[in-house]
This record gives C-alpha cells, sequence and structure tokens, in this order.
C-alpha cells in the first residue's frame, strides 16, 4: 500500500507544477460560498503547498521520499518566487534568518560529514523559502483565509486517521507521526482561536479550538501540551498586552495542574506517580524524579562529545545526525537527538543558538508590532496567529525534533507569518 504514496507524491507535483504555470482559475470565495474569486497560478500554489504541509506520504521503497518531496517543494517555491507578481518581502527578521543559514553553511567546512549537514540546511531552507513566497503571493485576504481553512480542513481529516481504528493500516504514511502532528495543530489551534475572536462564528471556531487542543493532551504529548501552553500565553499578550497577565496566570496555572490532575500525564511526567500539586508548590520534587524518556542522558553524552570544548562555533552542521546514524544502536535505534535545542548547540555552538533564537524574537516584535498598527482586521489576525504559533512552537525545540519534520510543523507559523508580511504591503501601498 506504501506505493500509493508515491502516487500521490507524483499528483500533488504535478498539480502544483500545473498551477505555477497557469493563469489560473476561478474559486468559491473562503468565507462567503456564493461569491467567487480568481486565483492567479501563484496564488493556487500556495492554497495547495500550504493546505498540504501535514502529509508525509512516506513510502519505505528504498529511497526517501519525503525528502524527495522537500525537495521538490524547494524547488517549486523558487520558481514561484519568480513567478509572483510582486516582490518577496524581506523583513529584518529574515535577513538574520539568511545570516543563520550561511552560518550553517559555514559549518560544513568543519563537519567531519558534509552531507548530513546539507540534509540539515535544507530542513531549515524549506520554512525561509515558503516564508519568502508566501509574501510574493499573498496580498489580499482571502487567500489568507483560504489556505488557512484548507490547513484546517486537512488538519480535521488527519485527526480522523488518528483517532479511527485501523485506518491508518489501510492507507499507511499518508500523514506524519503524530508528534509532528502534534506540532503542526499548535498552530491551527492559534488560528481557530484567532477566528474566534475575529468572525462571528464562534461556536464553530471555539470548538475547532479545543479539537486541536486536545490530541496532545490524549497522546499525552509534554512537548506539545508546553507548545500549546505558550502559544496561548503569547495569543494573549499580543491581544492584550501587560492586560492579559491575569489570562496567563490562569493558562500557567491550569497547565500545572493538568500535569497534577491528568493521571496518565502524571504518570509519563514522573517516575513516582504519588507525586502532588503540594510537593511542587513546596518545591518537593527532585529533578530526577522527572521523566525525560532517557532523553536527559542522550543529551548530556551529545553535548559532552560535541559541544563541550567547541562551545562558540559547535562541531560542523550534520555532526548530531551523522553520529547518530552511525551509532543507532548506542541510543535505542534512535537517530535524531529529541532536541533541536541541543542539536544547534552541537552542531553549530553558541553562535548558531543565539541566530536562531534572535530570529524567532524579532518574527514574535514584528507581529506584535504589526498586530498594533494594522488598520484592517484579517492583517491583525494573520499577524496575531503568526507570533502567537512561531514562540508555541520553537518552545517545542526543547525536546522534539521540529526540524526534521519542518514539512508539517515550521511550514505553519512561517507560512503565516510570510502571509503576514505580503497583506501588510498591500496595507502600505494602498
Amino acid at each position: 500500500m506504501q506505493y500509493l504514496n508515491i502516487l500521490y507524491a507524483l499528483i500533488l507535483a504535478i498539480y502544483g507544477y500545473r498551477f505555477l504555470k497557469s493563469d489560473g482559475r476561478i474559486v468559491k470565495g473562503a468565507l462567503c460560498k456564493n461569491e467567487s474569486f480568481h486565483y492567479s497560478g501563484t496564488e493556487l500554489f500556495w492554497c495547495l503547498t500550504f493546505s498540504t504541509g501535514l502529509l508525509a506520504l512516506s513510502a519505505n521503497v528504498g529511497l526517501d521520499l519525503m525528502a524527495i518531496r522537500l525537495l521538490v517543494l524547494e524547488i517549486f517555491c523558487i520558481i514561484g518566487i519568480g513567478l509572483a507578481s510582486n516582490k518577496v518581502v524581506l523583513s529584518a527578521s529574515l535577513k538574520i534568518y539568511i545570516i543563520y543559514l550561511l552560518w550553517l553553511s559555514i559549518g560544513l567546512f568543519y563537519a567531519p560529514e558534509p552531507m548530513y549537514g546539507i540534509r540539515t540546511i535544507l530542513k531549515y531552507l524549506y520554512p525561509l523559502l515558503l516564508c519568502l513566497f508566501a509574501s510574493a503571493t499573498v496580498r489580499d485576504p482571502e487567500v489568507f483565509f483560504k489556505s488557512s481553512l484548507c490547513a484546517r480542513t486537512v488538519g480535521v481529516v488527519s485527526i480522523i486517521f488518528a483517532f479511527v481504528p485501523y485506518i491508518r493500516r489501510i492507507i499507511p504514511g499518508v500523514f506524519w507521526y503524530e508528534t509532528a502532528e502534534a506540532i503542526n495543530y499548535i498552530s491551527i489551534m492559534i488560528f481557530s482561536l484567532g477566528m474566534f475572536y475575529f468572525t462571528n462564528l464562534k461556536r464553530k471556531n471555539l470548538l475547532y479550538t479545543l479539537l486541536f487542543l486536545a490530541p496532545c493532551l490524549l497522546w499525552v504529548f509534554r512537548t506539545s501540551i508546553m507548545g500549546s501552553t505558550i502559544a496561548l500565553m503569547a495569543f494573549f499578550f499580543i491581544k492584550y498586552k501587560l492586560r492579559s497577565l491575569p489570562i496567563i496566570l490562569t493558562v500557567v496555572v491550569l497547565g500545572i495542574v493538568s500535569v497534577f490532575c491528568i493521571p496518565a500525564v502524571r504518570q509519563k511526567m514522573f517516575y513516582d506517580d504519588n507525586v502532588t500539586i503540594t510537593d511542587f508548590v513546596e518545591g518537593n520534587i527532585d529533578e530526577e524524579n522527572i521523566n525525560t524518556n532517557a532523553r536527559a542522558a542522550m543529551w548530556e553524552h551529545l553535548e559532552k562529545n560535541f559541544y563541550q570544548g567547541h562551545e562558540t562555533l559547535g562541531s560542523g552542521t550534520g555532526t548530531v545526525q551523522a553520529y547518530m546514524y552511525h551509532n543507532k544502536d548506542l541510543f535505542g535505534g534512535l537517530t535524531v537527538p529529541h532536541s533541536d535545542f541541543v542539536q544547534q548547540k552541537c552542531d553549530n555552538g553558541l553562535i548558531g543558538l543565539i541566530i536562531y533564537g534572535a530570529m524567532i524574537f524579532f518574527v514574535f516584535a514584528d507581529c506584535f508590532r504589526t498586530y498594533w498598527r494594522a488598520r484592517s482586521a484579517p492583517l491583525q489576525l494573520c499577524a496575531i496567529v503568526a507570533g502567537a504559533s512561531i514562540i508555541g512552537v520553537y518552545a517545542t525545540f526543547y525536546s522534539d525534533n521540529v526540524v526534521n519534520y519542518s514539512m508539517a510543523t515550521l511550514s505553519m507559523p512561517f507560512g503565516f507569518y510570510g502571509m503576514m508580511l505580503g497583506l501588510r504591503r498591500t496595507e502600505e501601498e494602498n
């Protein structure tokens, strides 16, 4: 059955190319089905690409289909940037992103196996290309709504695949792993919350918000629970500034309560299942009682070998990936470190960690500033979704392989940010 995924990937590539080269077509409105709009070829490609990031289309048939698809999408984004009727919007944040990629490229020269470094760079490159393409293509709020709602629809289908028994066995490898899906849902959850505040469809969008918040709780994915919590805090901070502090405190309290009051979360969080919230308040919880699934030991091993003594520059781009691929038995078969922060430190040192972190901070600041300066509701909505989701997803770098899943994870917040840049440029020109 996995051979079908090759066919699906080929169909998506053919449609993507046809959209890019077409003169466009008439499409029903995103919010009002009685209206129709003409979408250009690049706008059609944007809607297709942004809404299908959750499709992994993996196939264990002797080739890395996901890597091939990622490379094809990057080539298509470059072609799309050239075909777009508008120029890309290169914000200060994206300039820092380019500097980060240049730093990763320098890291290839002292990496023991540069090919692994090239693969790492390609994973970081995709969100930037997607963002630049969005900034040049999405200049109409209609396209923003259409692509976002299509992405949410695909998200709903992925939840059905995840929770309906046996359906994944019938069509395996169509969607990404549950860990990647849960991180993707952070952005869709925030988009749905934004739609709750900015549209009259309150009940519908509140249900969608809860729907995309639920999987990380049901799967007991601590990283995604943390990312969702931080994304919600960022959302309310952007919306209410300092007046959001009581709401943020409430979210923090609910997050802590969920750790101790939801049995599945508590059992996964601690070695001793008898710990209580009183122990937390009184500071009686020892770090040794926190269950990291042996990740802490793995991180310590990697940092000892590739970060200590190389704190400034790291050991070279792709070093951690190469080491883990060649020593699978050392970590129980794991080939990824389950922490992009650790990988950034070991591969490219404190310089790489700081540059990427600075880029995320400037993206958030840009979204915050845009939200409060925007004259139109769609631009405000796009700005708050981009800012909150990128902070939430970045938080998951702590204990997951977010960059490895960039097609499903990083594409969402950077896609929203790119659309925000495009909508903002339209507002500035009018």
